[in-house]
């Protein structure tokens, strides 16, 4: 039995019955966390010093495309509707090769980990099947915990995007799910649906349908921009076909232009809702879904989306999401000629949305997402010793308002260090650099993209 204890740090728990504990220790056996509490001990164990440190749940990443990140930074200036949809579905996704999508993975989920992201869904475009298993190699080598999304191959955006009549490649998805993820301790499967904005309406059903043979999450971008009403004028009605079929394994990326009504449907029907704030603000998806589903009662997910035009890093969707939302509301109360004398939703909501909600919306609630006595060690200390970070009069607005990446002194997955005082462990992150840097700059040429 390998034993780890993390000691004397400020237990940031977010499970309730837990709660914060100054000076306190997090007890970890075999990658279980046993006990979280103070003065506790363990013979043998590996101790890791956490004075001067905030410890909590390792950040949840709702959606994001990690094979887009070795053509990061040629999307800063691109809109959904304009060149993303021409240059990255209609174009790159093409003209990646099972090597790019094990590259773009691989140095995705180090990005992840080094910002103190322990789990993300990673929402791929595998050309072939090759393609997936190369993706799915590339998060095992990361170490990162992680819900590998089967999606269409992005090799023929007529075929698979647009009003697309054509089901997923469900031979390659058995085959993959069967292989390589079922019995991994540290990957779960999803299959990435494209519902009624960009399918018939049978195609939408039997993909859904098909997830819920396997027992997997299905997750859907819907509702961004004006794609669906420009395609189905007035006859667009939100969920549309798949309306019947919400459900706890279902999870929607975006949904900026649901009504109200729609999204309390999906609300009490138990889906869940990723918003990818600073990629909607930017490309024109809408105003984030987050204060219609707070409103219906249930909360919102966080998501970074597509790191080829933002940085992966979870920290920045906290603020962005957290801001944008007392933004809008705060219009509110002075658009009504009164002073705003409080903020709508917290620092410990937002927090909360980047970890246990987003642990929740994957289905892994009971894995992770709290410092909980029975779940997995997903842990992230940050410290509190830096010039940028002390005092820290309050460890959660000082994890979520004055930390970044630089902070992040370690991360635990599963219990097993993967970033220690401050650098990554993993050699592939020194290995595989070269490799990395010409897979983009491959990508970005053969694509033809004027920067």
């Amino acid at each position: 039995m390998s034993q780890t204890i993390i000691r004397g740090g400020t237990i940031v728990s977010l499970d309730p019955d837990v709660g914060e504990i100054e000076d306190g220790d997090v007890l970890i056996e075999d990658g279980e966390i046993v006990d979280v509490g103070r003065g506790l001990t363990a013979s043998n164990a590996d101790v890791i010093d956490a004075e001067n440190h905030i410890v909590l749940p390792g950040f949840v990443d709702s959606h994001i495309h990690l094979a887009q990140t070795q053509v990061r930074g040629i999307a800063g200036d691109w809109s959904l509707m304009g060149e993303y949809f021409d240059h990255m579905l209609g174009n790159i996704t093409g003209l990646y090769q099972p090597e790019d999508m094990y590259l773009g993975g691989l140095f995705g989920g180090l990005e992840k980990l080094y910002t103190g992201t322990t789990t993300a869904l990673d929402w791929s475009y595998p050309n072939t099947l090759e393609h997936g298993e190369r993706a799915v190699d590339a998060l095992k080598d990361a170490g990162l915990r992680a819900v590998y999304t089967y999606g269409p191959p992005g090799d023929d955006a007529a075929k698979w995007w647009f009003e697309s009549d054509v089901g997923l490649p469900e031979q390659n998805i058995r085959d993959l799910y069967e292989e390589q993820i079922r019995d991994d301790d540290l990957l779960s499967f999803a299959l990435g649906l494209r519902g009624p904005d960009f399918c018939t309406d049978e195609t939408a059903r039997s993909d859904l349908e098909l997830a819920r043979e396997l027992g997997v999450l299905a997750t859907i971008h819907m509702g961004a921009a004006l794609w669906p009403s420009s395609v189905y004028g007035e006859d667009y009605q939100g969920f549309g076909a798949i309306h019947d079929m919400l459900g706890t394994d279902v999870n929607v990326a975006h949904g900026n232009h649901f009504s109200q009504e729609d999204v309390q449907h999906a609300v009490d029907a138990g889906a869940s809702f990723s918003s990818t704030p600073e990629v909607e603000m930017q490309m024109g998806h809408g105003i984030p879904v987050t204060d219609k589903v707070l409103e219906a009662g249930g909360r919102p997910t966080w998501g970074v989306d597509v790191c080829s035009s933002v940085s992966g890093d979870m920290g920045s969707q906290m603020r962005i999401g957290l801001q944008l939302q007392r933004m809008f509301d705060n219009q509110a109360v002075l658009e009504g000629d009164e002073e705003v004398t409080e903020v709508s939703i917290t620092c410990r909501d937002t927090l909360e949305m980047a970890t246990i909600e987003g642990a929740r919306a994957l289905g892994l609630e009971d894995e992770i997402g709290t410092l909980t006595p029975g779940k997995r060690a997903d842990v992230v200390m940050i410290r509190t010793d830096d010039f940028m970070t002390a005092p820290s009069h309050s460890p959660v607005q000082t994890a979520v308002f004055q930390s970044d990446p630089s902070h992040i002194d370690t991360v635990l997955v599963d219990g097993e260090p993967v970033k220690r005082h401050g650098e990554l462990l993993n050699p592939l992150a020194e290995a595989e650099f070269d490799r990395f840097v010409q897979s983009g700059r491959r990508l970005v040429d053969e694509a033809g993209i004027d920067l």
